[in-house]
């Protein structure tokens, strides 16, 4: 441990240094002064950060002479006439309930029923639903508001934090419980969901509990001790939706029994000072570092009220400018590699630009080409329902959860995106709820429906093949950013929706830090649709957030076209040994998934596919069928030429048939296992058929020739269907001088060649990669110049 903080400590610069001292040395201090004086909130403390406007005159004499409920009054009215700064304002309220109301007939009973259950005190966060925080209650009481919050507590764990100085607090410890539950709550979304319900409904009960949560907190959390402030990115988190608060709750018809606006706005500024002072400079996971940023420059932009707020601003904006390209790759997608924390970091940007293009604010130009780089990344990974994928890390959380969406729906986010860069391409369906609620009800929304096509993320790493109901997402780049701290071990996995419906999925998160054995099994290799080499994963965990040992990827090939894509990768985790994968994809037909093992010696190889759960899986010899009910359509056919082929259904030994939809949540699934002993190199090959009319009856193994050094390596497969019989070949070259080689019949120089002869009609598909001859002894298949792109394999015949 010693050791690597040394080490660490020789790579940083002299700012990171200096940065680094100037903040411990603030903490120490701050440490020092809880000893002698434990802090407490004080409603004085409001006249010292307001800012000298004139409008505040009568708010800052009330509190001169300590009239809190005056002090109240003074700040309701202010705020009901100020003009809007943020994403809604009181007066924006009319207009916008009546268009919801309009939109969205089931949005009154959708509100109401969530915003019951929190009144209720039972809170559905992350994986979890009905989680109590109010020690030995029964989830049976009746609906009433109550203040008897535990803001420390993880009830799914029955642990709580202590209530020690801030930093002190080891919150990764799983003796405090799942940090994770505990912040979730505290970040006080779930406000959100009750300001909703009160401005549809007018139901007292749902501003009521806001406030009465809102004493409970603060008098539970004093500055600086315990838990929840520990994490500068739930400050933000929490600093947003006080934001909301205020403009949801401010309401001068309402005889308030509190002066809570004082006690808000005290304990918002406290918190942003908090951020400002320790803010995730040179920390990896840097999503963090965006999100305070976040918090910073909204609040600064929106709430001109406090003395700190041009200073917050600034400082807010400088670093979301900076980490446009830190962080944002070139293709637009996040530098995380977790489409959880793609979709973060695109609604980050998008509540900036709305806030600086409503406060006239010239950040906004470089804002909104972070919102259409990371939008157009988005939609790329993102299925034709708005589902992304589970790459990477994904805890369950998202900026503004209104409604209650699930995680991997990106279609407000796009919507939103859409709306704001004008690109009506990205939307995937009619605006959402929550579109509205951020763009407001003037806002003009349209949908154009397009068409998606296969593209690639060339520098993130993830190459998206997707025709009609198909969407097939190849992981084929680095490993994660900086320390990896949302990565897993999945080079080269893939994930396939079919018809709409997930297949291949990846298995999830499932906890962080309070099961360091499930941590690991789910970041795993063996827990992702890709290859293992003698039972190890490519890339090591070294504790929740590092790695000691990682795998890069490295594309060779990708070439799109009408009718088939195909994707060519390889990986050093297993070095000496080389992994390298080709995925042929002919649209709505035919997926083949080819692996290398590349080296020397005996191995044991094993590829995994992970079904979502709706599957069921039907075995037979050499393969399966995977079917869902209600549809022969979603009938999927998966044929190996070789290899042991099991299956894992929540099998507790190997780990295998589980997956984790939501952090928190563990259910069981279906793994099926394809493994291979033998002697490098040699190949593994999966076979998966789309045509319920064509399904494949057999999968065989075609000889290789070729004369000497003319190829590096290469494989041929003959695919024997119910109506016809495909023939499949990779292969690499040995130089730049390209021979012919011989697969069974075939003679051709491609890297990849997929012809099919039917009964009458010898050549009725053809599909080819860097090719420019391919013969059998009977039939020219190809002749022609060298291509730099495939050639079709369409559903027409090819001539």
């Amino acid at each position: 441990m010693i050791g690597r903080r040394l080490a660490k400590i020789t790579q940083m610069d002299a700012a990171e240094i200096a940065w680094r001292g100037k903040t411990a040395a603030r903490t120490l201090l701050d440490r020092a002064r809880m000893r002698v004086a434990a802090p407490r909130w004080s409603r004085t403390d409001l006249l010292a950060v307001l800012a000298p406007l004139p409008e505040l005159s009568a708010v800052r004499t009330a509190l001169t002479a300590r009239r809190w409920d005056e002090a109240h009054r003074e700040l309701t009215r202010h705020f009901a006439q100020a003009p809007r700064r943020f994403v809604i304002s009181p007066r924006s309220k009319p207009a916008l309930v009546g268009r919801i109301r309009q939109e969205f007939p089931d949005a009154v009973r959708h509100a109401t029923r969530r915003a019951d259950r929190i009144v209720a005190g039972a809170y559905d966060l992350l994986g979890y639903t009905g989680l109590r925080f109010d020690t030995g209650a029964d989830s049976t009481q009746s609906p009433q508001p109550r203040a008897a919050v535990n803001w420390h507590l993880d009830p799914v764990h029955a642990r709580s934090a202590p209530k020690a100085f801030w930093s002190t607090v080891p919150y990764l410890d799983p003796a405090c419980g799942d940090h994770k539950v505990i912040w979730e709550l505290n970040r006080h979304q779930h406000w959100l969901a009750l300001g909703r319900a009160f401005w549809l409904t007018g139901d007292r009960r749902y501003r009521q509990r806001c406030l009465t949560e809102l004493d409970s907190w603060l008098d539970a959390n004093p500055p600086l001790t315990g838990v929840n402030w520990a994490s500068m990115l739930e400050l933000a988190f929490r600093s947003l939706s006080w934001l909301w608060a205020i403009q949801l709750f401010a309401d001068v018809a309402t005889d308030d029994r509190s002066p809570w606006l004082v006690d808000l706005l005290v304990g918002l500024d406290r918190q942003l000072t908090h951020i400002e002072r320790n803010l995730s400079q040179y920390f990896s996971p840097n999503t963090h570092l965006l999100g305070e940023a976040l918090a910073l420059y909204v609040a600064g932009r929106a709430l001109p009220e406090f003395a700190a707020s041009g200073r917050r601003a600034s400082t807010g904006r400088a670093i979301l400018l900076q980490e446009i390209d830190r962080q944002i790759a070139a293709d637009g997608g996040h530098c995380e590699r977790s489409t959880h924390y793609h979709r973060y970091t695109l609604d980050f940007y998008a509540l900036a630009l709305i806030v600086a293009r409503q406060t006239n604010d010239q950040a906004a130009g470089r804002f909104e080409e972070a919102v259409a780089r990371l939008g157009t990344a988005a939609r790329l990974l993102a299925d034709d329902r708005g589902r992304v994928p589970h790459i990477g890390d994904d805890d369950a959380g998202a900026l503004t959860p209104m409604t209650g969406r699930e995680p991997d729906d990106l279609c407000d986010s796009l919507a939103i995106a859409a709306a704001l860069v004008n690109q009506p391409a990205l939307q995937v369906e009619r605006a959402p709820e929550e579109a509205l609620w951020l763009l407001g009800s003037n806002a003009a929304i349209s949908h154009q429906p397009s068409a998606m096509s296969s593209g690639a993320l060339r520098d993130t790493g993830y190459y998206v093949s997707r025709a009609g109901g198909s969407h097939l997402v190849i992981d084929g780049g680095p490993h994660g950013y900086q320390n990896g701290g949302h990565a897993h071990a999945d080079a080269l996995s893939l994930t396939w929706a079919v018809n709409g419906a997930p297949l291949l999925i990846d298995p999830g998160t499932a906890c962080y830090t309070t099961d360091a054995a499930m941590r690991d099994r789910m970041r795993s290799t063996a827990l992702h649709n890709t290859l293992t080499l003698d039972n190890r994963s490519q890339s090591l965990p070294r504790g929740p957030f590092h790695w000691s040992h990682v795998a890069n990827g490295q594309v060779h090939r990708w070439r799109t076209d009408q009718g088939f894509d195909y994707f060519d990768g390889s990986h050093d985790g297993y070095r000496p040994i080389e992994h390298r994968r080709r995925v042929l994809a002919i649209h709505g037909d035919l997926v083949v998934v080819a692996d290398l093992v590349a080296g020397t010696d005996a191995h044991t190889a094993a590829v995994h596919w992970h079904l979502d759960p709706r599957w069921t899986v039907q075995f037979r010899a050499r393969g399966a069928v995977f079917t869902r009910a209600g549809n022969r359509h979603d009938r999927v056919g998966l044929s190996v030429p070789g290899g042991i082929v099991d299956r894992f259904t929540g099998d507790v030994e190997t780990g295998l048939g589980w997956c984790s939809p939501a952090y928190g949540r563990v259910e069981r699934t279906t793994t099926v296992r394809v493994r291979n002993d033998g002697t490098a190199p040699f190949w593994m090959v999966s076979v998966f058929d789309l045509d319920p009319d064509n399904p494949v009856a057999d999968v065989d193994w075609v000889p290789v020739w070729a004369e000497a050094g003319t190829l590096a390596h290469a494989t041929a497969i003959r695919i024997t269907r119910a109506t016809s019989v495909d023939h499949v070949l990779f292969a690499e070259p040995s130089s730049a001088v390209e021979r012919l080689w011989r697969a069974g019949e075939v003679e051709t120089d491609a890297r990849m060649l997929m012809y099919r002869a039917s009964v009458g009609r010898p050549l009725a598909c053809l599909a080819s990669v860097d090719a420019t001859t391919a013969r059998t002894k009977t039939l020219e298949l190809l002749n022609r110049e060298p291509i730099v792109k495939a050639s079709p394999c369409a559903a027409s015949p090819a001539s």
